[in-house]
């Protein structure tokens, strides 16, 4: 019987979907285990064959569990807000919610036609209003929070009120605004209730600021770092330029410490550890207090090397410091204006990245030494960055090697500190074993000493202090988009106020356009109902504001990472319409046991989703303060591209084998219109390249060549595979099982189309174990020991392998299995029947296909795990090798417990020995059991 995969495939698919076999529950007494994808931004150009590789991955884990006997979540949804499809809206003027719904249609069709165990009745949307009631209600909760650094703890802003009126903010210790001033219990209650407001605004969670930004004129919007490609938006390749704006952050940055501390905690790669590490950024250091000459401005710095004080040559501040405009002389002012209008079009990431170009401005200021009252020239860089620290650096050139290469560029002295150190070349970066010198009161102290008794110095004169301090920055929480959550608040005064929960949710109102207001507004500035009625607590017209009872509602929308920072806990009780997750249920489930996806959120996306986990649990919202126990990054399948290669200056193409010694552009071709000889369908490249139809191309032999090249699978290199055709032509099975075979599932590899058969003709050797020509032929006989001794050692190697997630091995084992099954004759139930359920996560459909024709009635997908039996690895026979004065003549099969004396009567008897001795003796035999035999002669 022919193996129909098409035809077995639709229909375990439409089984799974009427049944839903997959729907967990809430309520039972299994186990649970809890296995999520990062969830896809639905574009347009639909799934190719890389999308797929976690999912598989993740699916093959949680199938595998649930014949471990586990009550699996295994859900998926969609991250449908964002920037493409806002772009797309205004490029043809269809609205997002409906290329967002068309483009979800398109993705869910394709990861049905792979076969995943998705639950799918616990689908969400971040775009849907019912999901995103909550991530506004979240917003609120972190409105309505503020930081206790002492307790370590979010805390209701209700309670800091009770502390303020009753003692004042004195002895607070909270994550707030640097410009608080002190106040006492009499001065708070004194405060009028729009006073009292901003003062609790500098202490909320998510708060109003005015922030630089990353803004991109073109696309009307904020940009995260992550959006930005060399100083142009990821989108577009727009440029971006940075950009003081009045924006909504989040204080992610008191939560730094524990971020850090807690990654010990989870099963993360290291890799992955150290990136997080790197992005919280912690140094040890002191904070120094610098005032500027001639002036009563003062400013900041903050050092992990305050111990090299005495060897500050100039201090650096960031062009967009908010001093710079005070102190810049009139002399200065032409060269600094310039440089800052230059410095704005650069990204905060490019400007970190470059270390090759020396830039700055000096500023005609001098800033006053602490402890040598000596003049400092101030001059500003855009090595240094507002966002980070305090936006200053003391340079001291000696010690830090950008320092050095600004100070030589600009002919600036060079002080050196260190004892019996050259740094006339290049800065002195050592600690341990450093000798401070030229330094008054730290000369001749090591390293530590003088960092411990500089901190004591500038305690002691108040001109500073030790300090830990955090790379790590508030969270831009704002974006000048209309494709996102609506903010819940409203303007009264200037000042925001919550819409309340039985409120939610605030809709997106419609739009006429999705671009900015002419006069700069975000999109929804262009609503004509976007004012919020607090009487009736609805959306009215515009026209009613009157600042009395009708007040103007937030024209931003939220970022991407709102709706994706908290996702895992609405799927443990998605369509709840009274939380955003029960207590029962995220009792149940906690946290997720497996997350699977792309290393491109190893920072920002996990950082978040920890961050609002972390305040979720301190405000008891949930039990756990951790999102994801174990984490593990897919490695990307690269595409391999097809080349032509055109002469320059000329209509003419030559072969990849002729383009030696020739000045050619090469010009990415579909990889649709090449075979698997790399052969170029040179008529159909035409068609689809009409400006190249009059082409001359030069052949060999009558073709056309490409090059080949691997690089990431991209729609605009052309090098793109639809698993829709893989799946119709192989069937799904093959596409995951060849997927995991590819390589290591935390390794980049290539796709190669052609290496598809072999796993193909796999599946159909694995069907005819069940089957002849005619029909199904699995017996009820006993199966042989050698069948069996394959069965077990496949489950067992199988079971390692899915627990270590090294599924490339697990499709290697079952290809050797199969093929010793095939020499066995197999057809033994007794073998055929669990390695059935062995494959089943791997291969489901064929899987059931034989499950059903094996006699069950049930899906494969609730049986039990083959369980591994050592005894039938055990050898029962040992093969000696029979020597003769050491040199073997031959092998003899021999029971494994045989006794010594009868191992030397069954040799000695056999005819081979006798015709060795040729009627003679043996002096003596030695005989070692299990290994080997030799006769000395």
């Amino acid at each position: 019987m022919s193996y129909h995969f098409n035809t077995i495939e639709e229909k375990w698919q439409k089984y799974w979907a009427q049944n839903q076999t997959f729907k967990a529950t809430n309520n039972t007494d299994k186990p649970k285990y809890y296995v999520l994808d990062m969830f896809p931004y639905p574009s347009g150009a639909g799934l190719h064959v890389g999308h797929p590789l976690g999912y598989i991955a993740s699916d093959i884990y949680a199938r595998y569990k649930r014949h471990k006997g586990f009550n699996v979540l295994h859900p998926q949804g969609y991250d449908s807000f964002g920037l493409p499809a806002e772009q797309y809206a205004i490029q043809t003027g269809q609205h997002p919610a409906l290329t967002t719904q068309n483009n979800i249609a398109r993705y869910r069709e394709q990861l049905d036609k792979i076969g995943f165990s998705f639950d799918w009745s616990r689908e969400v949307r971040t775009s849907e209003p019912d999901y995103y009631k909550w991530t506004q209600w979240i917003f609120i909760q972190l409105f309505e929070s503020w930081y206790d650094l002492e307790a370590e703890k979010s805390r209701p802003v209700s309670e800091l009120m009770d502390i303020f009126s009753s003692e004042g903010n004195t002895r607070v210790n909270a994550a707030c605004d640097a410009d608080i001033a002190e106040f006492s219990a009499e001065d708070w209650n004194r405060y009028s209730e729009d006073k009292k407001k901003r003062i609790l605004l500098k202490y909320r969670l998510t708060y109003l600021a005015e922030t630089e930004v990353n803004w991109c004129p073109q696309l009307g919007t904020v940009l995260a770092n992550d959006e930005i490609v060399n100083g142009a938006s990821e989108r577009g390749g727009y440029p971006v330029i940075r950009k003081k704006m009045t924006q909504w952050s989040m204080r992610i940055s008191a939560f730094a410490e524990r971020l850090l501390q807690d990654l010990n905690k989870l099963d993360w790669t290291e890799s992955l550890k150290e990136s997080q590490r790197n992005w919280i950024g912690k140094s040890v250091g002191a904070q120094v207090a610098f005032k500027v000459m001639n002036s009563d401005a003062e400013f900041e710095v903050f050092t992990t090397r305050p111990d090299t004080i005495f060897g500050v040559n100039f201090m650096t501040l960031a062009p967009e410091h908010e001093l710079v405009s005070r102190i810049t002389t009139n002399d200065r002012k032409k060269e600094v204006e310039a440089y800052i209008e230059a410095t704005a079009k650069r990204s905060e990431r490019e400007r970190m990245a470059d270390v090759k170009t020396i830039s700055g401005a000096f500023t005609g200021a001098y800033a006053e030494h602490p402890f040598t009252k000596e003049p400092i020239p101030i001059w500003i860089g855009d090595y240094v960055l507002a966002g980070y620290g305090t936006g200053a650096v003391m340079a001291v050139p000696c010690g830090d090697q950008r320092d050095h290469d600004f100070a030589r560029h600009f002919d600036l002295p060079i002080t050196n500190i260190f004892e019996n150190v050259d740094v006339s070349q290049e800065a002195y970066a050592g600690k341990e074993g450093t000798v401070i010198a030229n330094s008054d009161f730290l000369s001749g102290l090591e390293y530590k000493e003088a960092l411990n008794r500089v901190i004591l110095e500038l305690e002691k004169t108040g001109q500073g202090y030790g300090k830990t301090n955090y790379r790590l920055r508030d969270a831009v929480f704002s974006r000048q988009r209309y494709w996102g959550e609506p903010f819940p608040v409203y303007y009264v005064n200037g000042l925001p106020k919550m819409i309340d929960l039985e409120h939610l949710p605030l809709r997106l109102p419609e739009v006429e356009k999705y671009l900015p207001t002419e006069t700069g507004e975000p999109p929804l500035g262009n609503a004509t109902n976007w004012a919020w009625d607090t009487e009736k607590n609805e959306v009215v017209s515009n026209d009613r504001i009157n600042n009395s009872t009708v007040f103007q509602l937030e024209l931003n929308t939220m970022p991407g990472w709102a709706g994706s920072s908290w996702y895992l806990f609405r799927y443990m009780d998605a369509g709840n319409p009274d939380t955003f997750v029960s207590e029962e249920a995220q009792q149940y489930w906690e946290n997720v046991d497996l997350y699977i996806g792309g290393s491109e959120h190893a920072t920002g996306h996990l950082l978040y989703s920890r961050f609002w986990t972390k305040f979720l649990s301190d405000r008891g919202k949930l039990t756990v303060e951790e999102p994801f126990k174990k984490l593990i990054n897919q490695g990307m399948i690269l595409g391999t591209s097809a080349f032509v290669y055109r002469l320059e200056g000329e209509n003419v193409f030559i072969s990849s084998t002729q383009i030696k010694g020739n000045n050619v552009q090469p010009i990415h071709v579909d990889v649709s219109l090449v075979n698997s000889s790399d052969e170029l369908d040179v008529e159909g490249f035409k068609k689809w390249r009409p400006e190249f139809a009059d082409a001359k191309f030069v052949l060999e032999d009558g073709r056309y060549i490409v090059g080949r090249e691997v690089e990431k699978m991209s729609k605009s290199k052309y090098n793109v595979v639809n698993p829709d055709e893989i799946c119709e032509r192989y069937g799904a099975d093959t596409l995951r099982m060849y997927e995991m075979f590819l390589g290591p599932l935390e390794q980049a590899k290539p796709w190669n189309t052609a290496g598809i058969t072999g796993v193909h003709n796999f599946l159909k050797k694995f069907w005819k174990l069940f089957h002849n020509e005619e029909q199904f032929v699995v017996t009820n006989d006993k199966a042989s020991a050698d069948s069996l001794k394959t069965l077990h050692k496949t489950i067992k190697k199988v079971t390692e392998d899915i627990e270590g997630f090294s599924f490339n091995t697990s499709v290697s084992t079952f290809m050797i299995c199969v093929n010793e099954l095939t020499a066995q004759n197999c057809n033994q139930r007794e073998v055929l029947e669990p390695l059935t359920v062995l494959i089943a996560p791997y291969a489901p459909h064929i899987a059931e296909e034989l499950w059903e024709k094996l006699g069950n009635s049930e899906s494969i997908s609730t049986a039990e795990y083959p369980v591994f039996k050592e005894k039938f690895l055990v050898e029962s026979t040992k093969n000696y090798p029979v020597s003769f004065n050491g040199k073997m003549r031959f092998t003899m099969e021999l029971p494994m417990d045989m006794s010594r004396e009868e191992i030397e009567k069954n040799v000695l008897n056999d005819d081979r020995t006798k015709n060795q001795l040729d009627g003679s003796t043996p002096k003596k035999v030695i005989v070692v059991p299990g290994k080997i035999v030799n006769i000395v002669m």
